[in-house]
């Protein structure tokens, strides 16, 4: 099972950090600090796994990464999954990445957050992988892009409430209540 998903810089800051077991904030912090520190210092002709660090679970864990570029894309697992399928799907998320990007680059993962998280959960959800195939997963990426184009964006929402609030059919507001001896006048309420 996969433990934690990890992409940081060169320089160490994270650009993208899923758990999927629970650790406190200042755990997370130092997990980081630790696999980018094992991870950094190793040599880009040695094996691209490693033991995890004491943080994450010791021997039991292992961390699988590949260095693209500026980032690191590190992925924390327990005994059970394979070293090269893990590989295999690092290198699927990073060419969807690219396919989807059009040349990924840190930028993207830093400006469009929500899109690299959407497709790193068609990928991997609750540490399980769900999908290998990269055409499979760019699919349902232009899928989720065509439904929001359609929609109009959360940008175009309140003009929209506002436009069905106006083109509404509501009865004629009563000018006048008489209620026994009591008449109330109720006074133009129209803003528009």
């Amino acid at each position: 099972m996969i433990k934690a998903i990890l992409i940081f810089n060169n320089h160490g800051k994270p650009r993208l950090i899923r758990f999927y077991q629970y650790f406190a904030e200042d755990m997370q912090q130092q997990i980081i600090r630790e696999t980018f520190h094992l991870v950094s210092k190793r040599d880009d002709n040695v094996c691209n796994f490693l033991e995890g660090g004491s943080l994450i679970g010791g021997s039991d864990y292992k961390l699988i990464y590949r260095h693209y570029a500026t980032l690191y894309f590190v992925f924390c697992v327990d005994s059970s999954e394979s070293e090269l399928g893990i590989l295999d799907l690092i290198q699927v998320f990073v060419e969807t990445l690219d396919k989807c990007f059009e040349n990924v680059c840190e930028l993207d993962l830093i400006f469009h957050m929500d899109k690299v998280h959407y497709i790193l959960q068609e990928v991997v959800m609750g540490g399980m992988v769900l999908e290998t195939n990269m055409n499979e997963i760019v699919a349902q990426v232009e899928l989720q892009n065509r439904m929001e184009k359609s929609e109009g964006g959360l940008s175009t929402a309140p003009a929209r409430a506002v436009s069905a609030v106006k083109n509404m059919n509501l009865p004629e507001i009563p000018r006048n209540i008489n209620i026994g001896d009591i008449n109330i006048k109720v006074p133009s309420l129209s803003p528009f």
